[in-house]
């Protein structure tokens, strides 16, 4: 059903300020009959009725291309007068890295079987939080954006009855494209059991046991009006939460006051395994803990003959879960970001462990929307951070490919052909005299010559010219037109990727191939060799029959090469997949069992985002990261060598 025109986008105040929160109110007289919300906002939004929690969390979308959330709320109703509560949270135009900014303001229609009988207008009830600390702008980090700051003794129980400091709403004046959302929300589940491990001057350590990803829960008595600051950490590998990395601060406040105090909060969603109270005061603690908040999923049941492949298998599912919540997300502890490179891989093992093409559809869809001046891919997704990765557009475009095989379904290639074909324009846009020359690197704006994390590869060569040419980002570039290419063919388009790719090819092979040592070079002016680099090489087909064989023997051996990361381990299994499945299908399973029984060995819950775990990236590692779920995907495709 369309949005009638008698709703309008609302808010508590002409003049918006950053990481503002607005409460709102509508009641309404309810005999029987399906109760639907339709809503959106600008930033996020919880909705209670009659008091108790209904529903939360705004699709991460863009000014244009708005999302709303359709909700039957009819379990929430009682007969007589009832009172539907909102709460939206507007972040601000500060830069977030997911998160693209419009205006403050929320819009809402209550539907009883379809009639409309409540919606937002300038008659809608609204003021400032009491509660919550209003312009705080506390970042955890950059892609997590805002934390919070909540004082319960202000509560006025306004969710049920009352109307003291309400008033009507601003109309906000704009006109968004609305599309409602297309995957299922998050479900919210029980409490996860959490147990007290350590306690010491008003100091407390709480173990969930396994990385759990959900809202902060707790319940505690206190003799007096005090601050909690509750952190949260994946680990204690320093004996406490790790609360400060590097100017990212992973912490919220609460303030409670005397007696008993139980509150929950449905807008941050916590990535960890501890949480750690920090209080003024002693505390009687009844709970501290999580609500797991998960995307609905059916999971494949796969059995296994070996123990450790199973282990490693209902691990990996288990990170794609952890990773899942209104999109394809890197890591929940630290940032939850749509990656165009992470999601792919994410995408790839969904497909097996839960047979599940919507989310994948709708997040590239999503990113598909992208409208930067230069057709390429932000960092991540949404976000108006003035920066790109451009190796990642390039995974992108795989991603759609992939999609389109494993699902059947070309309609999405179809749709989004044209944001495809300047996607590509920009990188053969690049091409003099056979090779594509690397981006200009910097900073913002600027581009991130990224591949993967390792040096030489990391885009942090200093000494990096504008017009260099690297063969990492020529074989991905053909591999890529080949992907292309074979979407034109499938849609009945007129091509020449192919073509250009053979061109690549050839001027790849004569530029960095080295005859001497049997490998490809990253770089035109020294010997740089890499696994990632060659393995490109044997995928996108600049190697060949006997050259592509014995690269795939050096990779199979301990060598010198700089060696592949966890991130990017799947284009080596794959280029040994491509040459010889039956040969090196035992090389591939091993390495797996390798990698990841030392992470299960040290009690990995969810899989790590380095083999380092958390000393990787200055301390700042994520033990539970959607990239290191691909023994799922291999799992699944070497089925009969396991």
């Amino acid at each position: 059903m369309a949005w009638s025109e008698q709703s309008t986008w609302i808010w508590v105040e002409k003049e918006a300020q950053k990481d503002t929160y607005g409460e709102f109110i509508s009641d309404f007289i309810y005999e029987s009959g399906k109760m639907t919300i339709r809503i959106s906002a600008d930033s996020n939004y919880a909705i209670y009725l009659n008091g108790n929690f209904a529903a939360s969390e705004q699709y991460p979308d863009f000014p244009h291309y708005k999302v709303y959330d359709e909700i039957d709320i009819t379990k929430f109703c009682k007969k007589g007068k009832n009172r539907i509560a909102i709460v939206a949270w507007y972040y601000g135009n500060e830069l977030q890295m997911t998160y693209y900014p419009g205006k403050a303001a929320l819009r809402f229609e209550l539907t009883c079987d379809g009639n409309l009988i409540s919606f937002s207008n300038s008659e809608t009830l609204s003021r400032k939080s009491l509660c919550f600390e209003n312009g705080r702008c506390h970042t955890i980090t950059p892609q997590l954006g805002y934390s919070f700051g909540y004082d319960t003794t202000k509560e006025d129980k306004w969710m049920a009855d009352g109307e003291d400091g309400f008033a009507p709403s601003v109309i906000v004046e704009q006109d968004l494209p609305l599309s409602k959302r297309s995957i299922q929300k998050t479900v919210i589940k029980e409490r996860a059991s959490s147990e007290l491990i350590k306690e010491d001057d008003n100091y407390y350590l709480f173990d969930l046991g396994r990385e759990e990803v959900g809202y902060l829960t707790f319940k505690v008595t206190s003799d007096h009006k005090q601050k909690l600051t509750i952190c949260f950490g994946e680990h204690i590998d320093d004996g406490a939460v790790r609360r400060e990395i590097g100017g990212r601060e992973f912490w919220v406040d609460v303030i409670v006051g005397e007696g008993e105090t139980e509150y929950t909060n449905y807008f941050k969603r916590f990535g960890c395994r501890y949480l750690e109270v920090h209080s003024e005061a002693p505390l009687k603690i009844g709970f501290v803990s999580l609500l797991p908040c998960m995307y609905p999923l059916c999971k494949v049941e796969k059995t296994f003959k070996n123990p450790l492949h199973q282990k490693i298998y209902d691990v990996g599912v288990r990170t794609l879960e952890l990773c899942l919540h209104d999109h394809y997300e890197d890591c929940p502890w630290r940032e939850q970001g749509l990656y165009a490179m992470d999601g792919r891989n994410q995408m790839l093992c969904g497909y097996f462990a839960f047979n599940e093409y919507a989310v994948p559809r709708d997040n590239l869809y999503l990113m598909s929307k992208v409208n930067r001046e230069d057709n390429l891919l932000s960092i991540c997704i949404p976000t108006t951070f003035d920066y790109a990765i451009p190796s990642f557009t390039l995974h992108y475009i795989s991603a759609v490919y992939e999609y389109g095989i494993y699902s059947g379904d070309m309609s999405l290639a179809r749709e989004i052909l044209p944001k495809l074909q300047a996607m590509i324009k920009a990188f053969t846009d690049r091409i003099d005299n056979g090779l594509i020359c690397n981006f200009t690197p910097g900073g913002y704006p600027g581009y991130w010559n990224f591949f993967e994390w390792r040096e030489g590869l990391n885009g942090y060569d200093k000494e990096a010219k504008t017009n260099r040419k690297e063969a990492s980002l020529n074989c991905l570039l053909s591999l890529t037109l080949q992907k292309m290419q074979a979407i034109c063919d499938a849609l009945s388009v007129p091509a020449s990727y192919g073509a250009v790719a053979d061109t690549i090819n050839k001027e790849t092979r004569k530029a960095f191939y080295n005859p001497k040592t049997g490998l490809y070079s990253n770089l035109l002016d020294k010997e740089d060799y890499s696994e990632l680099v060659n393995s490109f090489a044997v995928l996108c087909g600049a190697a060949q029959g006997a050259e592509a064989e014995r690269i795939c023997e050096i990779l199979c051996r301990d060598n010198d090469l700089t060696p592949i990361s966890l991130s990017m381990a799947c284009f080596k299994y794959d280029a040994l997949l491509s040459v010889n499945a039956k040969k090196y299908s035992p090389s591939v399973i091993s390495s797996i069992e390798t990698v990841y029984k030392k992470m299960l060995d040290a009690g990995a819950t969810s899989f790590w985002e380095e083999t380092d775990g958390s000393n990787a990236f200055a301390k700042a590692g994520s033990l539970c990261h959607g990239w290191s779920a691909m023994p799922v995907y291999y799992f699944h495709r070497l089925e009969e060598y396991l």
